[in-house]
């Protein structure tokens, strides 16, 4: 999104909203041009019609059967030249309405990975459903629309001049009169404007409202909490619909102006029309195609309202685009990445003094969960702090670096839908024995054959039709998979019985033989398959050594692997 203009992050102005749809438009530069010309013709080609139509009865009326045979000509060539363009334009208009909304969602996909874990602390859920869903289809539109609302003011023009060099008052009627009634509907486009930005503000606040419930579900149903958010649903629900109502208020008074206005402008130029050419000021064929000429002149009309309309909600929805285009994730590349050397290193997390050797199998045991998982943000650097590898500060490492280098596996991954062993293995890299392995070593081989097409059935959204306990081992089957160099596993046996958390604990440890691991767990059987224990208390390492030892010698340290039975 370099493209974009620069400013700091937050909510952008008009000016970023407008910019982005003009950047939209300049992506597709052969098209959109393409569209703009087609819309012009085929506007242009309805617009010479009345003309034609006028000079062949004027060619009757005086028995002129050359004249008429032209002009019928001339008709027949606008039809199939208006027929012609409308085709083409509307292949155009489809080509430039998806290449702008999926292009909106390939730099929606691409900023909610560049900001990573930040995403969900900066923008809520709903915000980016509705992205994908409503916003696309509005700047679409936006970029679509600018076509006709192109060929319309051309059309209006051409036959502005037209009725000008005809009649002077009637032509002056038609200049002064399409402004006014543009006047009129602009005075409902700010409402509408308002109307929609509140809609758009409660339906993402209800669509984030209604993830929240559907993720919770088996909580709050344990906790007798379901009709509290059933009825703060409902609540919002109503507060949404009203919004609806009040946006569809002012949208049918657009809809009905779009109709009211140009029929009475239609009225208005033929009744004057029908005035001249009885005072013989004008020809009957001049009264025909000033008959023509207004009531073609419903038509762009009615797309400049649209035009209008469709531009109001593009920019709507484009401001709501560019402000999460514009967030910037947490951590950011230095601008001068330092180089690692080849080779697994020691990963230090300097705050909190844990070492994690180099090659080995370590385990972490913290009083509380949330120390060690803090201690882990920082040493796979999901947060900033002063944690090396190799002795070289995180912070001074590319991004890319550090992700390639060191894998971070917790409970909050998520089983994305697709076939079982893409998910699995999303890159393709590893062979049938490796993802064998793997999965023995997680003992999730229980879980591929129980399923009717094996490691090819398609996995359910979130992995839904798994338990907690066989989507845990499922990740951890992912993680060793991806064999990184440097593994951190967070409570990786939480959600399993005794005899699987014993099976994955001695095949973790066989599977991650020579690579640098460490387990955070306060599992007795997970900490004695490790080459070494560190027990933090209070975020601060307090005892190294073997499990038997720190059990034995280490009053703390059995009181938080033994949850307080001994």
């Amino acid at each position: 999104m370099r493209s974009l203009p620069a400013g700091d992050p937050g909510v952008p102005d008009d000016r970023s909203a407008t910019r982005y749809l003009i950047w939209l438009a300049g992506r597709q530069k052969l098209l959109f041009t393409a569209g703009i010309l087609l819309g012009v013709t085929w506007m242009v080609a309805q617009a010479l019609m009345p003309a034609a139509v006028g000079r062949a009865v004027d060619g009757l009326s005086h028995r002129d059967e050359d004249a008429l045979l032209t002009w019928g000509l001339v008709l027949f060539g606008l039809g199939v030249l208006q027929a012609v363009a409308g085709i083409l334009r509307h292949q155009c208009a489809v080509r430039n309405w998806l290449a702008a909304a999926y292009r909106t969602v390939q730099l929606t996909v691409d900023t909610a990975n560049r900001l990573g874990a930040a995403l969900p602390r900066r923008v809520a859920t709903g915000e980016v459903v509705s992205i994908g869903t409503s916003d696309i289809d509005q700047i679409g539109h936006a970029v679509d629309i600018t076509a006709r609302g192109t060929g319309a003011v051309v059309a209006i023009v051409t036959v502005a001049a037209i009725l000008l060099d005809a009649s002077m008052p009637l032509g002056l009627v038609v200049v002064l009169g399409v402004p006014v009634l543009m006047a009129v509907v602009a005075l409902l486009i700010r409402p509408l404007h308002r109307q929609q930005h509140a809609y758009r503000d409660a339906e993402g606040a209800l669509t984030g409202r209604a993830g929240d419930i559907v993720s919770g579900l088996r909580v709050l149903r344990g906790i007798g909490g379901e009709p509290v958010l059933s009825a703060r649903y409902r609540a919002e629900s109503q507060a949404l619909r009203a919004h609806g109502v009040r946006v569809a208020r002012v949208q049918s008074m657009l809809e009905a102006a779009q109709v009211l206005l140009p029929g009475a402008f239609l009225v208005l130029v033929t009744w004057l029309a029908a005035r001249f050419a009885l005072d013989g000021r004008i020809s009957p064929g001049q009264l025909v195609a000033f008959y023509g000429y207004t009531a073609f002149l419903v038509s762009p009309l009615r797309q400049l309202t649209e035009a209008v309309d469709k531009l109001t909600r593009g920019h709507v929805a484009a401001r709501r685009v560019v402000r999460l285009l514009r967030l910037t994730p947490d951590l950011v590349d230095p601008a001068r990445p330092a180089t690692l050397p080849a080779g697994p290193g020691e990963l230090v997390d300097v705050e909190s003094g844990v070492r994690v050797p180099a090659g080995r199998f370590t385990a972490l045991a913290a009083t509380a969960p949330e120390d060690a998982a803090a201690i882990v943000d920082r040493l796979g650097r999901y947060t900033d702090s002063d944690a090396t590898l190799h002795g070289v500060p995180l912070r001074d490492l590319a991004l890319a670096t550090v992700r390639e280098r060191i894998l971070v596996a917790d409970n909050d991954a998520h089983l994305f839908t697709g076939p079982l062993r893409a998910e699995l293995d999303p890159h393709d890299s590893a062979d049938p024995a490796a993802l064998d392995a793997a999965l023995r070593a997680a003992s999730a081989t229980d879980i591929v054959e129980a399923l009717p097409d094996g490691l090819d059935s398609r996995v359910a959204e979130r992995g839904r039709e798994f338990s907690g306990g066989q989507q845990q081992r499922l990740r951890l089957a992912r993680a060793l998979v991806a064999d990184p160099e440097t593994l951190l596993l967070v409570e990786p046996t939480s959600a399993v019985d005794a005899h699987t958390e014993a099976r994955i604990a001695g095949g973790l440890a066989a599977a991650r033989a020579g690579r640098t691991t460490l387990v955070c767990t306060t599992s007795p059987l997970l900490l004695g398959h490790a080459d070494h224990v560190i027990f933090v208390e209070d975020g601060k390492v307090v005892a190294e050594g073997g499990h038997a030892d720190l059990y034995d010698g280490e009053p703390r340290y059995r009181a938080t692997v033994s949850r307080g039975e001994d």
